[in-house]
């Protein structure tokens, strides 16, 4: 039996008195996937840089790292460096973070094949244009020269798997690799890092709180609970037998659905709170010449749709098909080349801002990045009451607490919790608050814009009842922008499925996804994965 690529024993590490791992045992093996989960603060993040060295200065590492039986831990930063990005790579989590805003991302991918490959700058592009091409990002649609402000998040996702990939590494460590994905791109994503798994005898460690994709990937699975291993063993028989009580109520959480009192019913009549009336939205083409363009970028083309007072209703479709462009006019931070957008009676699309003020109170919205839409600087008791500015009426000091403590109360928060700042709360606890945000001033309609695509299974079941309470008992209408399709079949009453900029069916949630007509519905949902369906096929290969 040959030797792993990563052997980690009795890992232990501590940030000055806090201990975060205690006794990690995880090894992977050339050309298998090792699958790392657990909920948010588990110790997964931690442990993958562990083995990257990319630890914070305070923190004492204790144990064996071993990769090719070199201890990753005594060695040198100079022979860190040569193994970073090289034999071992990985993909961080936040794309955007993770790319340098000023440089292209021609430049970004082709660093790393110069500086270990020492080749020329031509052969570096060349090879950083055919790896953009495996991860789905063409140079006719891509060229080099993009930079990563230009791309989605799922696109600038697909440049940072590029970077990891470029020179073949023989160990890859994806920390949610998939988080920001599609439900379409993730499986082209996962092919593809499966792929590189079986060409090149890649050990692969899998970092996910998404069950069906690590069910699906991973040969093995180490579940991680407070910086401990609580169960790991082959994937399929950990999770069909679900031994430990955790690796039970995680797999409970991924298929969670709210006991939702308006699944079923949703609130009658005709009283249409938002209605889109052939909207367009286009940009203009990328420079061909100095002083000429291409074609028109339609990233929204003749979109017509309405939502009731009281509706949940779910916008589906791949990264870069519109859903962000078409929320953007929705909540007038952008106007539409054409068409009419109407809510409340007003017609938003063509008011100016002072006359938007009425509508805002009655709209709001919820941001996939619960910390990056905080002022760090700023205590929840300020960054909460925010939309208070746009009441008619001012407020005191003590009635604006009254609000705020109001809203944080209403979506499980303590009244205490106003006087502290971002950063003390977890990702769950935060995007809480921004739910708290957006609904002190009791708006009509709520945007939701991937609010539970970062969250483990655990925080996402707890933020999805929260909608469901908020629907229930407030009667808010919500869109919820979303590659999730659980998500969209579990909290909402309709859904619209986009792609390229149009709306290309529309119907009761569970008709659509039980039934889908269109040849992209159907793509979204064979690609979507599922926890039970990739059991039952990795339990088959077994026997």
């Amino acid at each position: 039996m040959s030797a792993p690529v990563l052997d980690i024993a009795n890992l232990s590490l501590a940030i000055g008195d806090t201990p975060i791992l205690r006794d990690i045992d995880l090894t992977v093996k050339a050309g298998e996937v090792v699958g790392l989960v657990g909920e948010s603060g588990s110790g997964k993040s931690m442990t993958a840089q562990a083995v990257m060295r990319l630890l914070p200065h305070a923190a004492r590492p204790a144990g064996r790292i071993s990769f090719n039986g070199e201890d990753l831990l005594t060695a040198s930063e100079e022979r860190m460096c040569e193994l970073r990005g090289d034999d071992i790579g990985m993909v961080f989590q936040e794309p955007m973070t993770a790319l340098n805003p000023v440089k292209t991302i021609g430049e970004q991918v082709a660093e790393g094949i110069r500086f270990h490959r020492r080749v020329s700058r031509a052969e570096a592009e060349a090879r950083a244009r055919d790896m953009l091409e495996r991860v789905g990002l063409p140079q006719n649609r891509f060229p080099l020269s993009r930079y990563p402000h230009e791309l989605s998040g799922g696109q600038r996702q697909r440049v940072v798997i590029a970077i990891a990939c470029a020179l073949h590494p023989k160990l890859l460590i994806a920390d949610e690799p998939t988080t920001a994905l599609d439900v379409v791109l993730q499986k082209q994503i996962l092919d593809l890092l499966r792929s590189l798994v079986e060409e090149n005898g890649m050990g692969l460690v899998l970092i996910s709180h998404d069950l069906g994709v690590v069910a699906d990937m991973a040969d093995r699975i180490t579940i991680l609970r407070h910086g401990a291993v609580q169960e790991a063993g082959e994937t399929a028989t950990v999770l069909r037998e679900q031994k430990h009580p955790y690796t039970k109520r995680l797999a409970e959480a991924s298929v969670h659905v709210p006991a939702w009192a308006n699944a079923q019913t949703p609130p009658d009549g005709d009283n249409r709170l938002l209605e889109l009336d052939n909207v367009a939205r286009h940009f203009p083409g990328h420079r061909t010449g100095f002083f000429s363009r291409g074609e028109p970028v339609r990233a929204v083309d003749g979109v017509s749709f309405s939502i009731r007072s009281g509706h949940s209703v779910a916008l589906v479709g791949q990264s870069g098909c519109g859903k962000s462009t078409l929320a953007r006019m929705i909540l007038a931070l952008d106007r539409p080349t054409s068409g009419a957008i109407r809510f409340d009676g007003m017609e938003t699309s063509s008011l100016d801002e002072h006359a938007l003020r009425p509508a805002r109170r009655e709209m709001q919205v919820v941001f996939q990045d619960p910390y990056g839409s905080f002022d760090p600087r700023q205590k929840v008791l300020s960054s909460v009451a925010e939309p208070l500015h746009l009441m008619d009426e001012r407020m005191g000091r003590s009635e604006k607490r009254d609000r705020v403590t109001e809203a944080l109360v209403e979506v499980g928060m303590q009244a205490s919790d106003m006087d502290k700042y971002p950063h003390e709360f977890s990702g769950g606890q935060r995007q809480r608050l921004a739910i708290a945000r957006a609904i002190i001033t009791r708006p009509k309609l709520v945007v939701a814009d991937e609010p539970v695509s970062a969250l483990d299974v655990s925080i996402r079941a707890q933020i999805l009842d929260l909608f469901a309470k908020l629907n229930d008992d407030l009667g808010l209408a919500f869109l919820f922008i979303t590659h999730d399709l659980t998500v969209a079949r579990a909290i909402t009453h309709d859904v619209l499925v986009m792609d390229h900029g149009k709306i290309v069916e529309t119907g009761r949630t569970v008709d659509v996804l039980d039934r889908p007509a269109s040849e992209v519905t159907q793509r979204l949902i064979a690609a979507a994965p599922d926890l039970k369906r990739a059991i039952e096929r990795r339990s088959a290969k077994i026997t």
